[in-house]
């Protein structure tokens, strides 16, 4: 069955209340870890995650920095109107150089109470810090279907606007934990390795690793390296559609060092395991940009020589784009090839992929994730890697008092199918 025909009524499980996790453990990598192999279903907790791990392993971690994307402004009349930052307009090239604009930036937002916003009326609010005062304003562009477009302006015009979140903004948790961000949010809802602004979810799979569990990982020789994908709402978003044709899935920034793909280049005859299904996405997406590097008459829109660093990936061109039968290592050298020739050392575009029963890896070994809700695009990856399976791997998580969820516990699940 063509994944486009996949009914997600068929991917979903009954999840009570109680077994979401509100809060994170204490400890990051005291949390269970439940790992499957083989049809086999084993456990025990991240602090000791390297003894399920071969020696000689490469771990790819996406070390995207979750930004205070809530702002909340209180009108004269005493309303409050929360602007959510989604992602920056598409005036600007990549996330990171919309984090970095200074006194305005044009963003895509949902807003919480809009209704109580006219077109034209501005926005206000003064945040304090660092004994300076900060002045910022909001102002109504523009309606789309499924979103607004804000432009957000501030004083004193030196500070970029990822500062000016940082200051003004708040975590913004996901919304199954039914509590509001506190200050040990900020720390906990982010990994140790976290780097680049752009998120507003966090990769939770990295949530975990601590310096303990690294350098666990470096004393048995397994290799760690990062990309960066950054994390959108569209995570979240519920597919509401009665086939998966119907359901569009959400475009992400991602930004990957032409060395980081040599290193997988360099590791394929190893196992290489996603941090993440962030991770796992941008991985599989480098093979299928590399297969249109290979092949540029394959690509949907322009050539790829004709555009700047912008090879993108569409929804379903992994599984229409005649490059099932080419090797990675074929995929990943014409990828990096191509980013030689154009002068390029990080490829910086966007990837609409959706991994779901049907398709094969094209690279990555095994899945180090979370455990995901009912009916999502996250379950169906976990069901691509796992078959059937998945619906042993979460009533076992079930029964043994797994948490679930962003702050829960989580797997290494390694792929039968590939």
């Amino acid at each position: 069955m063509h994944p486009k025909n996949i009914s997600i009524r068929d991917y979903t499980y009954d999840l009570p209340e109680e077994k979401i996790a509100r809060y994170p453990l204490t400890e990051r990598d005291a949390s269970q870890l439940l790992v499957y192999k083989e049809g086999k279903i084993t456990t025990g907790i991240y602090r000791n995650i390297d003894s399920f791990l071969p020696g000689n392993s490469l771990l790819i971690f996406n070390n995207t920095k979750v930004v205070e994307a809530r702002l909340l402004f209180q009108k004269a009349t005493g309303g409050v109107i929360e602007i959510f930052c989604l992602e920056p307009h598409e005036q600007y090239a990549d996330i990171t150089s919309a984090m970095l604009q200074q006194e305005k930036v044009l963003w895509k937002c949902l807003v919480g109470g809009a209704f109580k916003w006219k077109r034209g009326q501005v926005l206000e609010k003064k945040i304090t810090a660092n004994k300076k005062e900060i002045l910022l304003h909001a102002s109504y562009i523009e309606k789309r279907t499924d979103h607004f477009i804000i432009e957000l302006s501030w004083s004193p015009v030196t500070i970029s606007f990822a500062e000016l979140l940082h200051l003004a903004g708040a975590i913004p948790l996901p919304p199954y934990i039914k509590r509001e961000a506190e200050h040990s949010d900020a720390e906990r809802y982010q990994t140790i390795y976290a780097q680049h602004d752009g998120s507003v979810a966090a990769p939770t799979a990295g949530l975990h690793f601590t310096d303990t569990v690294f350098e666990k990982l470096k004393k048995k020789n397994i290799q760690t390296d990062f990309v960066t994908l950054h994390v959108g709402a569209g995570t979240f978003k519920p597919v509401k559609s009665g086939i998966m044709e119907e359901h569009e899935m959400h475009a992400e920034f991602i930004d990957v060092p032409v060395t980081t793909i040599e290193n997988i280049l360099s590791h394929l005859d190893n196992n290489i395991i996603a941090v993440g299904t962030t991770s796992l996405r941008t991985i599989e997406s480098l093979y299928w940009l590399g297969v249109k590097a290979r092949k540029p008459e394959q690509s949907s829109g322009a050539s790829i020589p004709e555009q700047a660093s912008g090879i993108q990936l569409s929804q379903w061109e992994a599984y229409e784009l005649a490059g099932h039968n080419i090797f990675p290592t074929d995929a990943l050298s014409a990828l990096i090839e191509w980013m030689h020739k154009n002068a390029l050392k990080r490829l910086i575009t966007k990837t609409r992929i959706i991994i779901a029963p049907g398709y094969k890896m094209k690279i990555v070994k095994g899945l180090i994730t979370n455990f995901h809700q009912p009916n999502s695009t996250l379950l169906l990856l976990v069901a691509a890697l796992t078959g059937e399976d998945w619906r042993k791997i979460y009533a076992h998580a079930l029964q043994n008092d797994f948490r679930f969820l962003s702050y829960g516990d989580g797997s290494l699940l390694w792929v039968t199918n590939s």
